[in-house]
């Protein structure tokens, strides 16, 4: 079954689509052209029929992916960002988990030195 969009949701696709589809040329589709244009399906229908809108347009809109295709999201526990969470574990986004590693490897640092001067 395919999702269906809501006018507002599809409003914000269309943008979406207009902005980052790669595939997309003045309201025309240059995948599904053979010659002669054919109008982009996507652009003109309440439901998720393109698969490369789904798999590269739709991610950069992460709230709206969520919305969309009914997978969970959270916000980032550091910046509060949404994130689309795929498993339990993922807390941070992106940036934010970059940072956190940083900072987790730079304290097991501290902690080792701390050790090996204790141990003098």
């Amino acid at each position: 079954m395919l999702p269906r969009l809501t006018p507002k949701q599809r409003q914000r696709a269309n943008a979406l689509i207009k902005r980052l589809c790669a595939n997309y040329d003045n309201g025309n589709c240059l995948s599904l052209d053979d010659g002669e244009p054919c109008i982009c399906v996507q652009s003109i229908s309440y439901s998720v029929l393109c698969k490369y809108f789904r798999k590269a347009v739709l991610p950069a809109e992460p709230l709206l992916e969520a919305a969309i295709l009914g997978t969970r999201f959270e916000k980032c526990v550091s910046c509060g960002a949404p994130i689309i969470k795929k498993g339990n574990r993922k807390k941070y986004c992106e940036k934010c988990a970059q940072r956190a590693y940083k900072a987790q490897q730079a304290e097991y640092a501290r902690r080792k030195r701390a050790e090996s001067k204790n141990r003098r």
